[in-house]
C-alpha cells in the first residue's frame, strides 16, 4: 500500500512536515525485523487518556473491530486512527468527504482501490452503509483491521502496520500512541477475546461481546426487536443463551440471586449499581475489573471499570451457579 505513506491524514500540525519526509522515507529499503517496543498484550483495556481522547462510538469501533483479526490489540487501530484523521475528527480535506492530495479518504484514509479489495476479499459487518464505504466509520474500522490481518498482524505487527503507511515514522507513532491507549490487566481476564474458552460464562460473556457498540435504547430487548439494549435486557438475553431465564428489570435480576461478595467476582457474574431500594444499573463482569454493559443514553453497549469514583455500586449475583435455572421472566415496566 505505498500510496497510504503519501495519505497520513493526521490533523497534527506538523502534518505537511511530516508527510513530505515520508516520501523521502518509503523511497528507502526499510529493516524491521525486530518486535516492536510496546507489543499490545491479550488484555488490554482503555486507559484513561483513550477514554479522555476517543470519541465513545469510535471506541467501541475499535474493539469490535479487532476482533475481525485474532490477537490484534483494539489499542493498533486506534493509534491508527488517531494519527490519521484525530479518529474523524480532521478538518482537512478527504476524512468525511472528498480525498487529500493523494487520493485517501475516510477516517483510516484508504485509497479508493485499497479498500475496494479489502471488501472484496472480506465481507464486513452490519451497520455500515450500503455498499460499503471508506468514509463510513464501521466500514473503514473494519476495513482497516482486516487489511492490518492480510498484511501479518497480529504475528509481525511491525510489518502489518508499515504496509498500511510505508514509513518507519509511522510505525513508531502507532505503536506509541496504541501504548498510551491501553491499560494492562492480567492475561486471561477483562477482554472479549476470553470468551473463546468453554463454559457456560463464556457463552454469555461471547452473547454480550458481540452485541459491542449496538445502541442503548431504554426497555430494549436487541437490536431487531427494539434497535437496542438497555442494561437488564442484555443481561437477560445473554443468560438466555444459555438456557438460563432471568427477571427484566435490574432489581429483580438481583433478588433472583444468588448474592457474591464482591471479593468474590468471577467472569459471568452480574454486578448491581443503586439502592436498596433502587437498584437502577447492571452489567456482566469480563474479569479483570471489567464489565460489559449497556449504560445509558447516547452510550453504545461498551467495556469499562466496574468501579469507576462515585459509583453506586451495590451488589453481585452468580446466576450460573444455580442448577437448572428455569424460572419465568417478568414482563417488562
Amino acid at each position: 500500500m505505498f500510496g497510504k505513506a503519501l495519505a497520513a491524514g493526521s490533523a497534527a500540525v506538523v502534518f505537511t512536515t511530516v508527510v513530505i519526509a515520508a516520501t523521502v522515507t518509503t523511497l528507502v529499503v526499510v529493516e524491521h525485523g525486530a518486535p516492536p517496543a510496546h507489543a499490545p498484550g491479550n488484555g488490554s483495556a482503555p486507559s484513561p487518556e483513550a477514554h479522555a481522547d476517543i470519541p465513545e462510538s469510535m471506541l467501541v469501533l475499535y474493539q469490535r473491530a479487532a476482533g475481525v483479526c485474532p490477537g490484534l490489540d483494539w489499542s493498533i487501530l486506534a493509534g491508527i486512527g488517531k494519527i490519521e484523521t484525530d479518529h474523524g475528527r480532521s478538518p482537512l480535506p478527504g476524512v468525511s468527504s472528498g480525498e487529500n492530495f493523494a487520493g485517501a479518504g475516510g477516517p483510516m484514509q484508504f485509497l479508493a482501490p485499497t479498500f475496494d479489495g479489502v471488501i472484496a476479499a472480506h465481507q464486513l459487518p452490519a451497520g455500515g452503509a450500503t455498499p460499503p464505504s471508506r468514509y463510513n466509520p464501521s466500514d473503514a474500522v473494519h476495513a482497516a483491521a482486516y487489511y492490518l490481518c492480510d498484511s501479518g498482524a497480529p504475528g509481525d505487527m511491525y510489518a502489518a502496520i508499515f504496509a498500511y503507511n510505508h514509513a518507519d515514522w509511522y510505525v513508531r507513532d502507532v505503536l506509541d500512541q496504541a501504548a498510551r491507549y491501553r491499560t494492562t490487566v492480567p492475561e486471561g481476564s477483562g477482554d472479549c477475546a476470553d470468551t473463546a474458552d468453554a463454559g457456560r460464562a463464556a457463552a454469555v460473556l461471547a452473547f454480550a461481546c458481540a452485541q459491542l457498540g449496538q445502541p442503548y435504547v431504554w426497555g430494549g430487548n436487541g437490536p431487531e426487536a427494539s434497535g437496542g439494549w438497555d442494561c437488564s435486557g442484555l443481561t437477560k438475553a445473554a443468560f438466555a443463551a444459555v438456557g438460563v431465564s432471568l427477571p427484566r428489570v435490574a432489581a429483580d435480576q438481583y433478588h433472583a440471586g444468588p448474592v457474591v461478595p464482591e471479593s468474590s467476582l468471577r467472569p459471568g457474574d452480574l454486578v448491581f449499581y443503586g439502592t436498596a431500594d433502587n437498584i437502577h444499573h447492571v452489567g456482566l463482569y469480563l474479569g479483570g475489573g471489567k464489565i460489559i454493559n449497556a449504560p445509558t443514553f447516547d452510550v453504545p453497549v461498551r467495556i469499562q471499570d466496574y468501579r469507576w469514583p462515585g459509583d453506586d455500586f451495590y451488589g453481585a449475583t452468580r446466576p450460573l451457579s444455580v442448577s437448572g435455572n428455569a424460572t419465568p421472566s417478568n414482563p417488562a415496566p
